[in-house]
């Protein structure tokens, strides 16, 4: 019985170094804002460009990375983790007004029955692999039940998105004790660590190494001077199909295709060599860059929106995700969750409740917002990622800095 209780130990060591590692790596890799591309998305970042820019939301990761080389079952490699998004914090048990939207529903995330019967998000917002929902959602109701001030049962929110290519994902490495160091650590006010990070740690975006992404829009005094934060799990789209502020980056850079790094027969991944020579489109590259994967997308604001509304919200996701080349393919789940920490306490049983809303004929400002943070967040999963290899040696490239640039001057953004 106690055989298994060191390597335990060590691991949870290891998650920490790597929390470390990748916030390090988040911080010293440019965004989209430092290369000048948010201006060019359009609308105005937030102070942090992050959905922390929404005052009262945490953002917490736990990211596991071990082994490498041959896929063996139960034991590695392993590259996946969970992300957890605290609406108020996670001190507060007052719910928040919330909706939800699928564009293509080959995804799960659980709890929305009950976000769309009642309007009210109860509780944090989870992500992780799609192996390793049922584990988070538990988790998180054990974290929850020694909570005071929450009703007496829970249906939390957990999404996901698939990372077996790069990840041990039938070997079920996500943990509850992980989940809980994820609901603990969440922090405000500062920006989430982006990229192989958390729930992202195994993702692929548009080709390249994807995973979590953050950004933000400040809207004008105007409209009100409300906030919009976006948080993304990139795992989606074809890698033809990208765009960066309406300049076709896949086509620039059609190369660096995830691929094998491996020379061992052995690990047989049905992807051309790394070292072999640059593959031509078609046939087996094609399949590959089919738009497989999934999309998960959170939207936090400030502004006094209704459930009604927050799902309008949540469907101009979509628009986001568009302008970046995703279509909402076949095989892909792009679900979209939307909350407001506007009117506090609106929820409780008072007798009657006062809440306030923005007019829907002065909502568009919101939905500009909400479609620029979006294709922003995205290109931050990509710009925050590091190429990473994984199970059987497969390796995924992260998008080139210096070409991208090029291409955007090319096209004279």
């Amino acid at each position: 019985m106690r055989a298994v209780t060191l390597p335990t130990l060590s691991f949870c060591l290891l998650v920490i170094a790597s929390q470390a590692a990748a916030q390090t790596a988040s911080v010293s890799k440019p965004r989209a804002g430092d290369l000048g591309i948010a201006a060019q998305i359009g609308g105005t970042p937030g102070q942090l460009d992050a959905i922390t820019d929404v005052t009262g939301v945490e953002v917490g990761h736990t990211t596991l990375v071990s082994g490498s080389g041959k896929l063996v079952v139960g034991q590695g490699p392993v590259r996946t983790g969970v992300t957890v998004i605290h609406p108020r914090g996670k001190d507060s048990a007052d719910p928040v007004m919330g909706a939800w939207f699928t564009l293509n529903g080959n995804g799960e995330m659980t709890g929305t029955t009950w976000l769309q019967e009642s309007g009210f998000l109860e509780g944090p917002i989870a992500i992780t692999n799609t192996h390793s929902v049922g584990v988070v959602r538990d988790a998180i109701l054990q974290w929850q039940v020694k909570r005071p001030g929450l009703q007496p049962w829970g249906l939390p929110v957990v999404a996901e998105t698939y990372d077996g290519r790069l990840n041990d994902i039938n070997g079920f490495h996500v943990k509850p004790e992980h989940v809980l160091s994820a609901l603990e650590g969440a922090r405000a006010g500062v920006v989430p660590p982006e990229g192989n990070v958390g729930g992202g740690t195994g993702m692929v975006c548009h080709g390249f190494k994807g995973g979590i992404g953050t950004a933000s829009r400040k809207l004008d005094a105007r409209d009100g001077g409300y906030t919009v934060g976006v948080l993304v799990q990139c795992n989606c789209c074809s890698r033809r199909e990208l765009r960066v502020a309406g300049v076709p980056i896949g086509q620039e850079i059609p190369d660096l295709l995830p691929c094998s790094a491996s020379s061992d027969p052995a690990m047989r991944t049905n992807m051309p060599r790394c070292d072999a020579a640059p593959a031509v489109r078609g046939g087996q590259d094609e399949e590959e860059d089919d738009g497989q994967g999934s999309i998960i997308v959170v939207v936090a604001t400030d502004a006094p929106l209704l459930p009604h509304q927050l799902k309008r919200i949540a469907t101009r996701v979509s628009l986001g995700v568009g302008v970046s080349g995703g279509k909402g393919e076949n095989s892909s789940g792009d679900i979209f969750v939307a909350f407001s920490t506007a009117n506090p306490h609106a929820a409780a049983d008072t007798g009657l409740a006062h809440v306030a809303m923005v007019p829907n004929g002065r909502i568009n400002p919101l939905f500009y917002a909400t479609v620029q943070a979006t294709a922003e967040a995205m290109l931050n999963a990509m710009l925050a990622a590091e190429t990473m290899t994984g199970a059987n040696d497969v390796r995924v490239f992260a998008l080139p800095v210096d070409r991208l640039m090029r291409a955007m001057k090319k096209y004279g953004r």
